[in-house]
């Protein structure tokens, strides 16, 4: 599944936009055309002149042929199929297995104006009258793939992120050399090429995971981690909070000099955001550094935890207090593995699905009108745009120096000290759900937002059946005193990132006292 392909009617733009899309990911772009032009040593309007249409759809089939041999293995290319290149079953059946084929769609009106631009060009589209019968012809033909997008009144740069969404296709830059994070439906049987194509291969190789996330899916990912030959070290945590720790950190690295492991030997974590954090944390640590890849299982860290190359651990007195910046590989998103998920892991997954369409995408909100039954109806939807917020917000501020990324902490700040304050006995998804909503809540007591804000947002969490309020159990005295070992502290002081509206959070606002201890009264249960 390495190629990512565009496909559509004649001047809908898959040449541009298949350019840009694939030097967002750092990949190689081939416009099939071009390459069947070059075999040939013949325009396309020469080809079927001289030859006809169907020496031209035998080069085509070819040329295809030749492309996908060529990236089998690799990181894989973006690739701009000819208009009517997959209406030969072959053809498509071939595509389809190499890689998702995005339909890219607009009104006749709009394809018109831009073959207009460049006549002569396309032989089966010389007007607009045979434009229109060519659409009409092929129309049930482009809405039998089921990834499509409309890009008629889509600028440039809109087109390009819609179909990086639509492909469940990302690259974070800015951390090192970048790396890759796909979301690949089944993906986990394509492992061993996402793997390889990555990294080197040595002897040796780790394999970390929880007691949970073992019974399900290791049986499928350990044969993949054996080829090329080698031996795997598997290390397997007890569930939860507890596994973020200094000493789960030193088992692992006392396991990997046992099982012989170098500089150049992958480490694979297969669970949770707690997996992903302890393990990318003694990747970092272990060697100085050693390759590390995360295979994320829960919907938390599908589309939080295990996107942007933080990992750490916990202290008694406050989270994620010692960690490391250190980028994996590669992450590779699997949405068939939620399907082991209990109910109550799809819902505080889905609070920092919530975050993020608050942070800036309506449409992911949207989709969680229909609350928690809505997002398991539309997983992969979601989850990409879910995933493609926080890359776009990493890949401003990959190491938070800008205050760009401290936007991902909406919600945190108020959610990282119930969890402190309960002894980390409290479900972290939960935490932020209530994070968020006193956090609008300090936005609109701060005059920074509408009075019902705080409503509004309690309304979406309730709807995926999140708490709203502090638990009881927390008192003033014991909340407070949590917020001070708060991480993001600046200068001594406790700092918040408040989200306001739809689209913009408020970073580094320090609130008052008064304001604070008034509203942890108004919203504790």
């Amino acid at each position: 599944m390495a190629l990512l392909f565009l496909y559509g009617p004649p001047g809908v733009g898959k040449s541009t936009v298949g350019a840009q899309a694939a030097q967002a990911l750092a990949l190689p772009f081939v416009d099939l055309d071009t390459v069947i032009e070059t075999e040939a040593g013949l325009s396309i309007p020469q080809i079927f002149a001289q030859h006809g249409e169907a020496e031209f759809r035998a080069r085509e089939r070819q040329a295809l042929q030749h492309v996908i041999q060529r990236y089998q293995g690799t990181r894989g290319a973006v690739v701009a199929l000819g208009g009517g290149a997959l209406l030969d079953p072959a053809n498509r059946q071939a595509a389809e297995a190499a890689g998702p084929v995005l339909v890219l769609t607009a009104d006749l009106e709009t394809l018109a104006q831009r073959l207009a631009q460049a006549p002569g060009q396309r032989p089966l589209a010389q007007d607009q009258e045979a434009l229109a019968q060519l659409v009409a012809r092929r129309a049930a033909h482009y809405a039998s793939f089921p990834r499509k997008l409309d890009v008629t009144h889509l600028t440039l740069p809109q087109t390009v992120w819609e179909a990086l969404i639509a492909w469940g296709a990302f690259r974070l830059n800015g951390m090192g050399a970048g790396y890759d994070v796909r979301v690949v439906p089944h993906g986990l049987a394509y492992l061993d090429r996402f793997l390889s194509a990555r990294s080197e291969w040595g002897p040796a190789r780790a394999l970390v995971t929880d007691a949970n996330v073992h019974q399900y899916h290791v049986r499928y990912v350990l044969p993949k981690l054996t080829h090329p030959p080698g031996q795997v070290s598997v290390q397997v945590l007890q569930p939860g909070e507890v596994s973020k720790s200094l000493a789960v950190a030193a088992d692992l690295w006392s396991a990997w000099a046992l099982a012989g492991l170098d500089r150049y030997s992958p480490v694979v974590a297969l669970g949770g955001g707690v997996v992903g954090d302890v393990t990318g944390f003694a990747a970092a640590t272990y060697l100085r550094g050693v390759p590390w890849f995360n295979l994320p299982t829960s919907l938390l860290a599908m589309v939080d935890a295990a996107i942007g190359g933080k990992t750490g651990i916990d202290l008694p007195v406050g989270k994620n207090l010692v960690g490391a910046f250190h980028a994996p590989r590669g992450v590779l998103v699997d949405p068939e593995t939620l399907r082991t998920l209990p109910t109550e892991e799809w819902r505080y997954g889905a609070a920092e699905v919530l975050k993020h369409g608050l942070i800036g995408d309506e449409r992911l909100l949207q989709r969680l009108e229909g609350g928690l039954r809505g997002l398991q109806e539309h997983t992969d939807e979601i989850v990409r745009r879910a995933i493609g917020v926080k890359v776009r917000v990493v890949n401003q501020d990959p190491y938070e120096r800008t205050g760009l990324r401290a936007q991902l902490n909406a919600g945190h700040t108020v959610g990282h000290a119930i969890e402190a304050a309960l002894a980390y006995r409290f479900p972290h998804g939960a935490a932020v759900a209530i994070g968020l909503v006193v956090e609008a809540a300090l936005a609109a007591n701060l005059g920074l937002s509408p009075a019902d804000w705080p409503s509004t947002v309690a309304a979406w969490a309730r709807g995926l059946g999140l708490p709203t309020h502090i638990p009881r159990r927390v008192d003033w005295p014991a909340f407070r005193a949590a917020l001070q070992h708060d991480k993001k502290r600046r200068h001594g002081h406790v700092t918040f990132a408040l989200p306001v509206r739809v689209g913009h959070v408020e970073v580094g606002v320090r609130v008052p006292e008064a304001i604070l201890q008034k509203t942890f009264e108004v919203w504790h249960a």
